[in-house]
């Protein structure tokens, strides 16, 4: 290996997925995707997440033996971050602060609570550092935007922000801007849904997925409250039950019984009107999200930027094309670049380009804007 090069593991644990890759700079070396089948997932639906570390951790070990890697051969791991505390965009060391705030779950489980356990691991069984970069809690809120309506309820800032800032800064780099001074829209659409406002390099808003904006394939987004409460208090459903209806068995799986957008599509190739009202109904809330974005920004938009797996439908970018399109251009970035900007955190910081962060001593506090 030559001066200045550097071995870089990345680990992406989705829902379904273990996303996995080894780097070298900036250069992929191997990359796999570790799906889970529905049963070996149903034996953890009722477990909190963090149970799944030791059976992930396995496959993953067993991939990597597969493909020939030495993990004592790399310079760091690096993770996707979870619902920690408010922080501001950047990449953090994985320590035991991090790992006993994500153990308590104070804000929710996530998959994403896992990446870092999964990087831990196997940085302590190769002496290199461990990170995570632009968790789901990166927080870069006025403080205007947290009021809800009710002093009991505060809006909580929780996002796609790894992907929505790595999307924000490829779309600067291809037209020779800086990220820092363009004003952009970002609209992730995975099984969670969020769109963002970009303004001088901070994300000043997003809808919140787990609460707030279109339903997806799996959530339902924002609810009539009032009717919310009621089925709450209806003596008919447990708390879990409802936090799954909402969370995991609402948007597109609720109506049709399916969390499969290409399967969607077959039913209304098919003539399915149910499926194309439904279809067309998450595309209008989405659009409506992106519109709100449009006035955080007080109309002024350099680009409205769509990205996440349901950006590969043209079914979906054309009908909602042809809501926004009055708004600024369109550029679509389908899929997510997440393992590449999780590579280049960790790189920035191998590169003394960029000072790593820790939860500790406020080093991750919330940026006040």
């Amino acid at each position: 290996m030559q001066p200045g090069e550097f071995r870089i593991l990345a680990i992406n644990p989705g829902s379904t997925s273990t996303k996995i890759a080894l780097y070298l700079n900036e250069r992929p070396d191997f990359v796999k995707n570790i799906r889970h089948s529905d049963a070996e997932m149903a034996l953890f639906r009722e477990r909190p997440v963090l149970d799944q570390q030791a059976f992930r951790s396995a496959q993953i070990e067993a991939v990597l033996g597969e493909a020939g890697c030495n993990v004592c051969q790399l310079h760091a791991a690096v993770g996707r971050g979870g619902l920690l505390p408010p922080l501001a965009s950047g990449t953090y060391v994985v320590d035991a602060e991090m790992l006993a705030e994500l153990r308590l779950a104070k804000r929710g489980e996530h998959a994403a609570n896992l990446g870092a356990f999964l990087v831990y691991g196997i940085a302590q069984k190769a002496s290199i550092p461990a990170y995570v970069v632009d968790p789901v809690s990166v927080d870069e809120w006025p403080e205007h935007a947290r009021l809800s309506g009710s002093a009991l309820l505060e809006r909580q800032c929780l996002s796609h922000a790894l992907n929505s800032k790595a999307v924000a800064k490829r779309y600067a780099r291809e037209h020779g801007e800086r990220y820092e001074s363009l004003r952009l829209i970002v609209a992730h659409l995975g099984s969670g849904i969020s769109v963002s406002a970009h303004k001088n390099g901070l994300m000043v808003d997003v809808t919140n997925s787990r609460e707030e904006g279109a339903f997806s394939t799996e959530r339902a987004g924002g609810v009539p409250v009032m009717q919310l409460v009621n089925l709450c208090f209806s003596s008919q459903y447990t708390q879990k039950e409802v936090e799954g209806l909402l969370f995991r068995d609402g948007g597109l799986y609720s109506y049709l019984g399916t969390k499969d957008l290409v399967e969607v599509e077959r039913r209304i190739a098919c003539g399915d009107v149910k499926s194309n009202t439904v279809f067309d109904a998450m595309v209008y809330q989405i659009a409506k999200g992106i519109g709100a974005m449009a006035a955080v920004l007080h109309g002024r938009v350099n680009a409205v930027l769509i990205t996440g797996g349901m950006a590969h439908s043209q079914r979906l970018v054309t009908l909602l094309t042809e809501h926004i399109s009055w708004i600024a251009s369109i550029a679509v970035y389908p899929g997510e670049d997440e393992m590449q900007a999780l590579m280049e955190g960790a790189l920035r910081v191998l590169r003394h380009e960029e000072q790593s962060r820790t939860l500790a001593l406020g080093h991750g506090a919330v940026v006040q804007v």
